[in-house]
């Protein structure tokens, strides 16, 4: 049970008035005309642009982003190894649109289809990989789908790993943005394979079709889309020292003018927004009570740093909101949680975060812990 706030700190720092920084802000983003567009913080997740960013779309192509974060989940479990082989089967051969032109019954190696899907945007590899790892596509989708849901895809469906058109199978920018933060999150050893430029196979020479990749050398993913319902859509990340953006464009009108609006979305985050650090990893911002320990307090801080971006020319101060557990009773680990602490301006929250004991606390002797004891059966 976390307590009532009990604690104040007025810290001489800068952030943003709400989490949807750039409605308070007195820039204005860029004109997109895609449909739907959304420029993110990876770092924060703060909103700095957007439009129509709940609006169900056909994500085309940008599926096979999902259909990655699946392959690597069972990379990263063991369940898939990148030399295994696969099959081609002649459902994955006779798929039309973009091809990595693999063989029906040729044996392909599991790395030369992921690369193939994610360089080439390999219809075939996609649906390749899909059945070897879920014996159909069907079963597949259902993994993509549990995938979505755990990462917070709220408005997304899948029903297929290649992204060609079907009914019910629908994403925003909004949910692409989530999936693309979570893939370079959850997989940063794979994540890097979306900043090649160009691909061999079988003598084929295939190239990424985001040209950012060739533009903007920040640029380092993550995947284009497109169908004629869709429109031409481009999830893409870009990292300037140590702050990263995601912008999601859906429903552009041509190769160039999606990766004309990406890149204006992106310099626009750069240019006019920052990472402000409001607490340090173990920074103590705070002590705990502890019973029946062989202490009675205990300093508490966050796990990991913890930031809010901020607009470059509007700056304002803030307040850390200490909210501590009423029940902390030893033994105590090092970073179990004790308590939340949330970022506020003018009274209202725009970050929270978890507190955590940092260091150990051991049980008391059997004095403290009856007395303790005591005293918590009186306060009930």
């Amino acid at each position: 049970m976390i307590a009532k706030p009990i604690m104040k700190i007025l810290v001489s720092l800068l952030v943003l008035a709400v989490s949807q920084v750039a409605a308070a802000f007195d820039i204005p983003p860029p004109e997109v005309k895609a449909v739907a567009y959304i420029l993110v913080d990876f770092r924060t997740g703060e909103v700095l642009a957007e439009k129509d960013a709940d609006m169900p779309r056909e994500p085309a192509s940008l599926t096979k982003i999902m259909t990655a974060y699946t392959v690597f989940h069972e990379l990263k479990a063991g369940n898939l190894k990148l030399q295994d082989m696969a099959t081609i089967s002649e459902n994955a051969w006779r798929t039309g649109g973009s091809k990595t032109f693999v063989a029906v019954g040729k044996q392909v190696g599991v790395e030369d289809l992921i690369k193939g899907m994610i360089i080439q945007s390999g219809n075939d590899a996609s649906i390749a990989l899909a059945e070897h790892i879920g014996g159909n596509v069907g079963t597949f989708a259902t993994l993509m789908n549990e995938h979505a849901k755990r990462i917070g895809m709220t408005n997304s469906h899948f029903l297929n790993p290649e992204g060609l058109p079907a009914p019910g199978h629908v994403t925003t920018a909004r949910d692409m943005a989530k999936l693309g933060a979570a893939l370079i999150r959850d997989f940063p050893e794979y994540y890097p394979w979306f900043a090649i430029k160009e691909y061999v196979f079988h003598n084929i020479t295939q190239h990424n079709r985001n040209t950012l990749l060739l533009k903007d050398p920040s640029v380092d993913g993550i995947k284009t889309g497109h169908t004629e319902a869709a429109g031409y859509c481009l999830v893409a990340s870009a990292k300037r020292e140590e702050t990263r953006l995601l912008s999601v464009v859906l429903g552009s009108t041509s190769m160039s003018v999606r990766a004309t609006e990406s890149q204006a979305l992106l310099n626009y985050g750069f240019a006019f927004f920052e990472n402000v650090k409001v607490l340090a990893t173990g920074q103590a911002v705070g002590k705990a009570t502890v019973w029946k320990g062989d202490k009675g307090t205990i300093d508490v801080g966050t796990a990991e740093d913890l930031f809010v971006t901020q607009p470059r020319r509007d700056k304002k101060k803030l307040e850390t909101v200490i909210r501590l557990s009423d029940h902390v009773e030893a033994p105590v680990a090092k970073g179990a949680k004790v308590g939340e602490v949330d970022v506020t301006e003018d009274g209202k929250v725009v970050k929270t975060a978890q507190l955590v004991a940092l260091e150990d606390v051991k049980e008391g002797g059997i004095f403290t812990r009856l007395s303790d004891g005591f005293m918590l059966w009186f306060k009930k």
